[in-house]
């Protein structure tokens, strides 16, 4: 079994999307382990806020299995299949960390860049496993957020509790 982390975000209906995208991921992957989720501003496009969080689990999949079961579960739940990088999404459910692997994997870039590029993904990641490091710069995760600024990307706790 291969430790894995992935993001999830969504900024329509949020509440409902993350909560049906981390049902699925329990039946796909077993238990989950869930970081805070935060709502801050989309990032390179004009549009609703996105509420964001990390979630680590464990898979026999390989990265590329992984994947198409995750394109998948964003399609199911409203993901058209034609989206742009940069624009509103109900689910979005990325490969953050797979295993210590890096480079392109199965067609996948690991770890995702974004970990080191935005709090949306950095914060959470830090608060789920802040003493992990990162397969490529060796620096934890708490290391990385504290040098992180911060109040470049601001984030605001949501909860998905109804």
């Amino acid at each position: 079994m291969t430790q894995l982390f992935l993001g999830l975000g969504s900024n329509i209906e949020p509440q409902r999307y993350l909560t049906l995208g981390l049902g699925e991921l329990e039946s796909l992957l077993g238990p989950l382990r869930l970081s805070p989720v935060y709502e801050g501003a989309a990032i390179g496009f004009n549009g609703a806020p996105f509420w964001n969080l990390v979630v680590e689990a464990s898979t026999s999949l390989s990265v590329g299995e992984l994947q198409a079961a995750l394109r998948a579960i964003e399609y199911a739940h409203g993901r058209p299949q034609n989206a742009s990088r940069n624009s509103p999404r109900s689910l979005d459910i990325d490969i953050l960390i797979y295993g210590d692997l890096s480079g392109v994997v199965d067609g996948v870039v690991l770890p995702r860049g974004e970990i080191l590029e935005n709090a949306f993904v950095l914060r959470p990641l830090a608060e789920l496993a802040p003493d992990d490091r990162h397969p490529v710069n060796g620096r934890t995760y708490r290391d990385l957020w504290n040098a992180y600024d911060a109040a470049a990307q601001p984030l605001q706790a949501v909860s998905l509790e109804a």
